[in-house]
């Protein structure tokens, strides 16, 4: 079992920038995908950006594509989510994780963070 903790959430005006952290509590990574997905309220579960083991794979929803950037440093045991020209409509708590493919569904991950609101005003 991997308990994924996401931080770096908070208020942010439009166009302002935000970068989320997540990392895995007692344990390494190991071979494992990350993602990152999104939840507004009233919505469905988003998918928003995706990384392979290597780094070598990148995945992004097409409305953040230009806008928000996942790396991922191994050797820190860490993933990020670098969030630029933030719009109102990004509005929705982040969750990350971890699975055996680099994938763009949900269904396709099988550790979960608690998430971490991200609100982004007008």
């Amino acid at each position: 079992q991997m308990q994924l903790v996401e931080s770096g959430g908070g208020l942010v005006q439009a166009g302002g920038s935000l970068r989320l952290s997540c990392a895995p509590s007692g344990r390494t990574f190991g071979s494992y995908s990350m993602g990152w997905f999104r939840q507004a309220p009233g919505k469905g579960r988003e998918f928003v950006a995706a990384i392979s083991w290597s780094g070598s794979v990148t995945k992004y929803q097409d409305s953040v594509k230009d806008r928000f950037t996942i790396s991922r440093d191994n050797a820190d045991n860490t993933v990020y989510l670098q969030m630029n020209s933030l719009k109102p409509e990004d509005t929705a708590v982040y969750y990350c994780a971890a699975g055996s493919v680099t994938s763009m569904s949900w269904r396709n991950y099988d550790y979960w963070g608690q998430g971490t609101q991200v609100t982004v005003s007008s």
